[in-house]
């Protein structure tokens, strides 16, 4: 079995399901309905393998909940949104809604999007095209596939969150 590198959420199938693990901990998780891509596209569903580092913690304030973490915090607010248009010069960014281009409203009615990290995919730099809003998030019930992020049950994003900061990586494995 392959060891993560310190300071490495390792994302990884083991005994047919997604964990993640960190720090000698292990939790399952969600990875993009169309599995894992080397070749990430925007809109086909998958997530990019690889390292990718994390950026920041947004989480939703009226929800009663600041969480432990070592990363940057930042509020979601009703007008946060996330450009997903590849033609927009905002392309893969935060933005205030409402946005002229294609976006993501990341103040959601559901649950997924109060604890989210964008990952660092595509952001530096930027290509049309490539994917946007990978993020690590809340899970959806069963776990099911996500648009191409990775998600993890409340509880357990929360214990992940607890123990990374700025110098941690999210390493996706493909199968």
């Amino acid at each position: 079995m392959r060891q993560a590198a310190p300071k490495t959420i390792l994302i990884r199938p083991v005994a047919g399901r997604w964990t993640a693990t960190a720090a000698g901990r292990s939790w399952p998780c969600a990875i993009g309905r169309g599995g894992v891509s080397a070749d990430k596209r925007e809109g086909d569903g998958a997530t990019p393998v690889g390292r990718l580092p994390l950026r920041k913690l947004y989480y939703r304030p009226d929800k009663g909940l600041v969480p432990r973490c070592g990363l940057p915090l930042a509020p979601i607010l009703p007008t946060l949104g996330w450009c997903d248009s590849p033609l927009d010069a905002a392309y893969n960014r935060a933005v205030l809604l409402p946005w002229h281009a294609r976006s993501e409203r990341l103040w959601r009615a559901d649950s997924l999007y109060d604890l989210i990290v964008p990952l660092g995919h595509n952001d530096s730099p930027v290509v049309a095209g490539r994917g946007s809003a990978i993020f690590l998030h809340v899970a959806r019930p069963g776990l099911t596939g996500t648009e191409g992020c990775i998600a993890l049950r409340r509880d357990d994003l929360l214990d992940l969150l607890a123990l990374v900061d700025r110098d941690w990586v999210l390493q996706v494995d493909a199968k």
